[in-house]
C-alpha cells in the first residue's frame, strides 16, 4: 500500500532528526588530538637535542562527575610529553566536577602550565535554546556560582600560572616565554589594559591568552606584538556543516577562522575546538572534541 505523501514526509523528517541527533550524541567522546608545527623560534633557541617547544592546549572541559572517558583522554595526555600546558577555561558544568577535572588533569599539573578562566568556571550553565544558540545571540550567565576558587588554588598550588590580568615569564626547555592573559572576554570581564604594552623583546615567544576569541581583545595582543594568542570558547562551531565548517562561533570572530590555526594580522592564533558541551546542549556535530598540541620549531 502506498502512504499518502503528505504522511512520508513528516516521518522522513522525524527519522534524519533522530539520526542526526544520535550521531550528535555519539560524538561527544570522539575525542582527538590536533596537531600543528609553528616555526616561531630563532634558529639556536632549541637546546638538547629539542627540535621543538610542544604546548598542549586543553580548554572548554565542561566536565560533569562521571564522565569517565573524558577523565581518560584528557589523563592520557601526558604521554604526549608537552613542554607547557595552556588552559583556556570552561572547565565546569557542574558544582560537583572540581575533583573530575583534577583527576582528568592528573600527571598535567605537574608540568609547566598558565590559565585564564571562561563564564562557566564562574557561573553554572544554564538551559539552552537552540534556535538562540544558531542565531548566534549572547546569553546572560545564570550567575549561580561554582567552585572556581577551590579549583584555581588546585592549579596554583601544583605549579600553574594564574595569567589572568597578569603579565608572565617563565622558562619551559630552556625557552624564554612571556604570557599575558584577561578573563573571559564574551561577558566584558577582560581588561586589557591591565596587561597592555608589547612584551619583553627577550622572550623567546610570546603568547596572550584568552578564552573566547573576540577581535578586540586578539587586536590588542596582535597590536602589541604577540608571536601567538590562545582560545577556546567556539566548540569550533558545534554544530556545523561537514568539514568542521562553523555555521555560529558564539564571538565576533569570523566563521572561517572558529577552529584551528590561522593567521590574525602579524600574529598567529589557535582556537581550538574544545573537549566538553553543556551539559543542556550535548551535541556535536561534524566538528569532534579535541585538543591541540602546537609544535614551536625554529624558523629557516
Amino acid at each position: 500500500m502506498i502512504k499518502p505523501s503528505h504522511l512520508i514526509a513528516p516521518a522522513t523528517l522525524a527519522a534524519a532528526g533522530a539520526a542526526t541527533l544520535a550521531y550528535g550524541l555519539s560524538e561527544l567522546n570522539n575525542f582527538q588530538l590536533k596537531t600543528y608545527e609553528l616555526p616561531l623560534l630563532a634558529p639556536g633557541v632549541l637546546r638538547r637535542g629539542k627540535t621543538s617547544l610542544d604546548i598542549l592546549h586543553i580548554t572548554d572541559l565542561h566536565m560533569i562527575p562521571g564522565q569517565d572517558k573524558k577523565v581518560q583522554f584528557v589523563h592520557s595526555l601526558d604521554k604526549l610529553d608537552p613542554d607547557l600546558v595552556i588552559n583556556t577555561g570552561d572547565n565546569l558544568s557542574d558544582k560537583r566536577a572540581v575533583p573530575w577535572v583534577l583527576d582528568a588533569l592528573g600527571p598535567l599539573l605537574n608540568r609547566p602550565g598558565a590559565f585564564v578562566f571562561g563564564t562557566n568556571d564562574y557561573w553554572a550553565p544554564r538551559p539552552v535554546n537552540p534556535i538562540t544558540y544558531l542565531l548566534d545571540k549572547k546569553r546572560e550567565p545564570s550567575y549561580i556560582d561554582l567552585p572556581w576558587e577551590g579549583m584555581r588554588a588546585a592549579f596554583i598550588e601544583r605549579g600553574w600560572q594564574d595569567a589572568t590580568h597578569k603579565r608572565l615569564e617563565f622558562k619551559a626547555s630552556d625557552v624564554r616565554l612571556a604570557l599575558a592573559g584577561v578573563d573571559d572576554p564574551h561577558h566584558n570581564l577582560d581588561d586589557y589594559s591591565q596587561i597592555a604594552g608589547a612584551p619583553n623583546p627577550g622572550a623567546d615567544l610570546s603568547i596572550g591568552l584568552l578564552h573566547a576569541p573576540y577581535r578586540r581583545t586578539l587586536d590588542a595582543f596582535e597590536s602589541d606584538g604577540y608571536d601567538l594568542a590562545i582560545a577556546g570558547h567556539t566548540h569550533g562551531g558545534q554544530i556545523c556543516l561537514p568539514g568542521e565548517h562553523a555555521i555560529v562561533t558564539n564571538s565576533d570572530i569570523d566563521r572561517a577562522r572558529a577552529n584551528g590555526l590561522h593567521r590574525y594580522g602579524n600574529m598567529w592564533m589557535e582556537v581550538s575546538n574544545g573537549l566538553g558541551t553543556s551539559k543542556y546542549a550535548p551535541v556535536r556535530i561534524f566538528c569532534a572534541p579535541s585538543a591541540a598540541l602546537i609544535r614551536v620549531t625554529e624558523r629557516h
